[in-house]
């Protein structure tokens, strides 16, 4: 699914750039290594939603990887200014955080792009996914939870899915248990029960799934956080995912398994949207 037009681009020392204009030294590791941190989020309103939580992982991912910490202040100022000249309320925001050319100062860039126009046809319809086999990165040497630029595996396996005639993939490890997707965490309903994994198996924390923990506790939804076989969602009454831009998708087919469609993520939908423009 290829991504949208850039609206606006903001880098640190340089302010407002034209989109098509370079902005990385050629030996920039974020460019050489995939060595660099970066965050994305919706902006619904004009305001980018849990921006503070977003930049907060984005120290963490940044201290991961070996980074000096981001210029926390910087980079709101280059996100205000891109999201400003970009005009528009509803949109996209990345920020990225890269080492620079050796012995060069770090890279801050804040990018403002439209939403993706499938996003809404694709929660109309339901999305299929299938599972694909996926190490558990539970050591620390293997990242947990980091957000890095090294994204070709996740390429990889939304390619993979779509050659297996599905829209998107859902990792799990070799004993079988669910992960998240490549830029989703995944979530399935048994009876009144919604489950998701948790942490502990090395997924991604992602703020949307923190919203709607959030969200579902304050509506007194109950929420199981847990280590999960495939045959769990496999066998769930309702299924989606979960992401900043593409908010909740309503998963209708696992491996070719059908999973019926049912009211929570409708209505963990409502409730995230009126969140982030209240």
């Amino acid at each position: 699914m290829s991504a949208s037009p850039l609206l606006a681009v903001a880098v640190s020392g340089r302010g407002l750039v034209e989109p098509g204009e370079p902005v990385l030294a050629a030996d920039d590791e974020g460019f050489t290594r995939g060595r660099a941190a970066f965050e994305t989020m919706r902006v619904y309103s004009g305001r980018p939603f849990r921006f503070e939580q977003h930049l907060a992982r984005l120290a963490v991912s940044a201290e991961r990887i070996g980074l000096e910490p981001p210029d926390a202040a910087e980079i709101e100022r280059l996100a205000a200014l891109a999201l400003e000249h970009a005009g528009t309320p509803e949109a996209v925001l990345r920020l990225y955080w890269t080492p620079g050319p050796p012995g060069g100062e770090h890279c801050a860039i804040a990018l403002v792009s439209a939403i993706p126009a499938w996003i809404e046809e694709a929660r109309a319809r339901g999305q299929h996914l299938v599972s694909l086999l996926q190490p558990r990165r539970s050591a620390p040497w293997l990242l947990p939870a980091t957000k890095s630029t090294s994204y070709a595996v996740s390429i990889a396996a939304e390619a993979e899915a779509k050659a297996r005639g599905a829209d998107d993939a859902i990792f799990v490890d070799a004993d079988g248990i669910v992960l998240e997707g490549p830029v989703t965490n995944i979530w399935w309903r048994e009876g009144d029960v919604l489950l998701t994994p948790s942490l502990e198996v090395g997924i991604l924390a992602g703020e949307t799934r923190a919203a709607l923990l959030e969200l579902a506790a304050q509506t007194g939804q109950v929420v199981e956080e847990g280590v999960f076989p495939l045959e769990r969602l496999l066998a769930a009454d309702e299924a989606f995912t979960s992401s900043s831009v593409r908010e909740l998708m309503p998963v209708v087919a696992v491996d070719g398994r059908p999973i019926p469609r049912g009211p929570a993520a409708v209505a963990l939908q409502e409730t995230l949207r009126q969140e982030a423009r209240a």
